[in-house]
């Protein structure tokens, strides 16, 4: 009979869980429950789960403020009321709008006003009162006491204990940004909101039983229920699922003739196997509907990459939503679709980060905003963040919250205060903090969206529900994920920059063609990849030289294996060896060899993991999946998964295994799962690397240009124009008469963009640009001075980082020539004047020119060097012993480098000691590796980017050679002459 009740997902207010506050509920007998959370419902439908699974009738609600006093509370008398509550939050969230004082009529829902604010009007028949427990005294005297019929028992509950009741009020401090001592009484529940039973709270309310009787009323004509088993997706594309079945086959036949050859019979065999079970199972509008996505955006001329299971489809393959052969892969189709499997396989397509929102824009324009949602996620209080919040609650100074975080341990951080927030750190670990948007995920369901859950509006600017992507599966939802990534721009860019330069039009998608090529092969065996996507960073690179990666498969094996996880584990290592000697592998079983021969006994995928519990231990391929699911921390259910472990110990021994045999196989299973990777991904990356590498291979400088202007690589900006330059490009600085706001390629020469000039406005980097393509090159200084609105700091950046140079004309001159039009004003106007009047002409002395100043005056405002290479600045003369070319013909040798550093990367040791992994530049602009050891760096660590001179022993593993540092130090360069 509780009208009012909070979660923690009553952000930064409730103190209970869902779980928690039905296990309360159980223990003190109440057979109706219900959830009115403030301004939400997103724990409404894991509510109603628990609910049916502990025998409570669940209702939900809503509890509506506008800052912090409740305004009234609505609770659904059924589905019906639920979508109208899930509605009119919507509505308020997507406009902005504040709730209204006096709410609208809403179909099947119970409108409760509080005691204190009951509107001056004649109440409707679902409007009543709630009367709290402290109220009733007053309510003896109240003109309302006649209205008895409309009054109800109003009990809020925020808490249980005194331990919550005091986490609730720091809650409340943080989210009023405050100091505790200066928090309000009505910004926070009263004594009185706690958790009684039902038995108490008849109790209290016992001189006044037509509250009891109107309130155990209301709720019986409540009850609440959802279908957890049915697909909520759209359910057909055309409007009925025969047509559906008759397109899907018709699109995907078009494409197998693209695809394959005619007489590939395993293929088609595939493909119809394909689309039998994907009819069956009443998925063929989720490929329809990601057919269209893609259709949509490749007639805008947008580049994608189709990944998730979903890119173990032959059907997917010939729709073009992914660019993966399954079967040259030998994908495992069960980890796509299996007829056990109750929800659609995900597919994950990324577009280029410019082009993301256009994709999104048609997807919600295509489909309704009544019937789309981008998926929301719930972000929890965690570590640092919890005592940052807490430090500030307390009033602590940022000094003493950084030690604390630091050294949360150490003696000198323990008091009074610091022991309160270690225990309400515990507390609030975990708890719901904010409601933010996932990744990509996107929703598109059969019945308008709000009978599933209410929307925000965050600033990406497009509804989002408020519930996250395990809410989704538990209720039949299955995401269509629109990601964004880099790689595809730069790719994309390549390809125009490539028609431009050279009147060429690649293809981008012949993918076999690129598969086959030798440049790829060689550029790849030597990984030579900076700027490929997946592949160019220095991990990456040492592994594919290790691993004399020339192929695909090899490829999308190193994609899988250079994961943190495997890497850590051990089994990358492993993985390498086994490539290098696979005579020496020892398989646990014979079937664990059927199925691991392809990656040397190591589970690199998780499609090994299915494998082996379906082969080895005889799992059905659902619970199999269900088993990776749960190990990679995608599924929520314990006891499910105890269930399945529990059966594959159980199958393992009526096969007749013994007890060692099979803990050895479920332990590579266990440590294997967690970090695999699906096979389909990898190889979704792989056909992006590829795309990459061959634009790399062939069209170097215009792929390096791409590279550069759509940042977000693995490396500094720097490091890629030092790519140009070695691919044999001739790097000048920004020109006013030849540089874009982006990086500009004419022929062998790249201009570097306005957009990397520091503090120079990116509106001023456009206008020149647009200026010089409008009327032509700007002939001197003083005609861009009249063409151009700019500012005498504008001015004198551009001067200084050298985009005056066609004049001829030294720095100094220019910047006396510019206080010739800056010196009465700031700003310049432009103007056309029918003509230009004469520029008196000034003998000037003869001005010092030096190259050092230039350089220095491009690492200020560039951030490298153009004018000179970062060698040439060195004090010393000595260049190193060697260079990175001669590292193998002298493995074993001490030598000496010197190094332009790139980065490096921290690691601890077994000993929790830390290592670094270091990657430099030798003066021919290509790359070397160190290793610096915990013994040597602790007495030469790096100390910020620059020139190293490194001593130290040249190592190789596997035909890859690198440093292991003795002794290491960062050089000096000659001083800056500018004073």
């Amino acid at each position: 009979m509780i009208l009012q009740t909070h979660s923690y997902y009553s952000l930064r207010y409730g103190t209970l869980s869902v779980e928690h506050l039905l296990q309360l509920a159980v223990e003190k007998e109440y057979k109706k429950f219900v959830l009115t959370d403030i301004n939400n419902t997103t724990g409404a439908i894991d509510f109603v789960k628990q609910c049916k699974e502990l025998g409570i009738e669940p209702i939900l609600g809503v509890d509506i403020r506008n800052e912090d006093a409740l305004m009234y509370l609505l609770i659904a008398k059924n589905e019906k009321g639920l979508y109208s509550i899930n509605h009119f939050l919507s509505e308020h969230h997507l406009a902005k709008k504040p709730y209204p004082e006096i709410p609208p009529f809403l179909d099947e829902v119970f409108i409760i006003y509080p005691f204190e604010k009951v509107p001056n009007k004649e109440l409707a028949a679902s409007e009543f009162i709630g009367v709290q427990r402290n109220q009733l005294n007053r309510l003896t005297f109240s003109s309302l006491a006649k209205k008895k019929e409309k009054l109800l028992m109003l009990q809020n509950v925020v808490f249980e204990t005194k331990e919550e009741y005091n986490l609730h009020h720091h809650l409340r401090a943080i989210d009023h940004n405050c100091l505790l001592s200066m928090l309000k009484e009505d910004e926070q529940a009263g004594i009185n909101d706690d958790f009684p039973s039902q038995d108490k709270l008849e109790y209290y309310f016992s001189d006044f039983p037509e509250l009891i009787e109107n309130t155990k009323a209301l709720l019986g004509n409540c009850s609440m229920d959802f279908d957890f088993k049915s697909v909520k997706n759209k359910a057909t594309f055309t409007g009925n699922r025969i047509d559906d079945k008759a397109l899907l086959k018709k699109l995907a036949y078009d494409g197998f003739k693209y695809r394959y050859r005619p007489d590939n019979l395993e293929a088609e065999s595939r493909l119809r196997h394909e689309l039998e079970i994907i009819d069956n199972l009443g998925f063929s509008a989720y490929f329809l509907i990601t057919w269209d996505v893609i259709r949509y955006s490749m007639s805008r001329g947008f580049y994608h990459v189709g990944r998730g299971s979903g890119a173990n489809s032959v059907v997917a393959y010939c729709l073009k939503i992914t660019d993966v052969d399954p079967i040259e892969l030998d994908l495992y189709f069960e980890r796509f679709l299996n007829p056990k499997r109750t929800s659609p396989p995900d597919f994950d397509i990324d577009y280029s980060w410019k082009e993301r929102d256009d994709v999104i824009d048609y997807i919600f324009k295509r489909y309704g905003r009544e019937h789309t949602a981008l998926l929301g996620t719930i972000s929890t209080f965690k570590g640092k963040s919890i005592y940052r919040e807490l430090g500030k609650v307390f009033g602590l100074p940022k000094e003493e919250i950084d030690r604390l975080i630091k050294y949360p341990n150490d003696n000198q951080n323990r008091n009074e205060i610091t022991d309160k927030m270690h225990q309400l750190a515990a507390l609030m670990k975990d708890f719901p903090n904010s409601r933010s948007i996932h990744a990509g995920g996107i929703l598109i369901s059969e019945k308008p969206i709000n009978y599933y859950g209410a929307l925000d509006l965050p600033p990406k600017g497009f509804p989002t529900i408020q519930w996250d992507m395990y809410v989704a599966e538990d209720i039949g939802f299955e995401k269509l994920d629109i990601l964004s990534q880099r790689g595809i721009g730069h790719i994309k860019e390549a390809a125009e920059i490539i028609l431009e330069n050279r009147k060429i039009n690649v293809d981008v998608h012949a993918i076999q063609e690129f598969k086959r090529d030798k440049k790829v092969k060689k550029q790849l065996q030597k990984g030579d990849t900076i700027g490929c996507f997946y592949v160019e960073s220095p991990a990456m690179r040492g592994l594919l030289k290790k691993l004399h990666c020339d192929n695909y498969l090899s490829l999308v094996a190193a994609s899988s294996i250079i994961r943190p996880g495997v890497a850590k584990s051990g089994m990358m290592r492993a993985y390498i060896q086994r490539f290098h000697k696979p005579e020496s592998i020892e398989y646990l079983h014979p079937v664990m060899e059927a199925q691991l021969k392809e990656t040397y006994g190591v589970m690199v995928y998780q499609e090994d993991v299915l494998k082996v519990c379906h082969h080895f231990a005889g799992l059905d391929l659902a619970d199999a999946d269900v088993l990776r699911r749960a190990m990679s921390g995608k599924y929520r259910s314990k006891s499910e998964f105890q269930r399945i472990v529990d059966r594959f110990f159980s199958n393992c021994k009526e096969r007749g295994y013994s007890n060692e045999l099979t803990k050895e196989v479920w332990r590579q299973i266990e440590s294997f799962a967690g970090y695999s990777f699906s096979k389909a991904h990898s190889a979704s990356y792989a056909v992006e690397s590829f795309q990459s590498l061959y634009l790399k291979a062939h069209y170097p400088l215009e792929f390096i240009t791409a590279v550069i202007n759509n940042f977000g690589g693995f490396y500094h900006s720097w490091v890629y124009f030092n790519e140009a330059k070695t691919a044999g490009a001739d790097v000048q600085l920004p020109c006013v008469n030849h540089s874009n706001y982006k990086t500009r390629l004419i022929e062998k020469t790249i201009y570097v963009g306005f957009i990397h000039i520091q503090s120079l406005e990116a509106s001023l980097g456009k206008a020149i640009q647009k200026e010089r393509e409008a009327r032509g090159v700007f002939l001197d200084l003083p005609d861009f001075v009249q063409r151009m609105q700019i500012g005498k700091e504008q001015m004198v950046l551009l001067i200084r980082v050298g985009a005056f140079q066609f004049t001829s004309k030294p720095k100094a001159a220019l910047l006396w020539d510019m206080q010739l039009f800056f010196n009465k004003s700031q700003k310049q106007s432009p103007g056309q004047a029918l003509f230009n009047p004469p520029v008196k002409d000034y003998r000037l002395p003869d001005f010092d020119f030096s190259l050092l100043e230039d350089a220095y005056d491009e690492i200020e405002l560039i951030g490298f060097p153009i004018s000179m290479n970062s060698f040439d600045l060195l004090q010393t003369s000595f260049r190193g012993d060697m260079l990175a070319k001669d590292l193998m013909e002298n493995v074993g040798k001490r030598v000496r480098m010197i190094g332009n550093l790139v980065t490096y990367k921290n690691v601890r040791t077994v000993r929790k000691e830390l290592m670094h992994f270091g990657t430099f530049l030798d003066k021919a602009g290509q790359f070397f590796d160190t290793v610096n050891f915990p013994i040597s760096l602790k007495k030469y660590p790096f100390r910020g980017y620059g020139l190293y001179l490194i001593l130290g022993k040249v190592v190789e593993e596997f035909g890859f050679p690198s440093i292991e540092v003795e002794k290491m130090a960062r050089l000096a360069i000659k001083e800056d002459p500018r004073g």
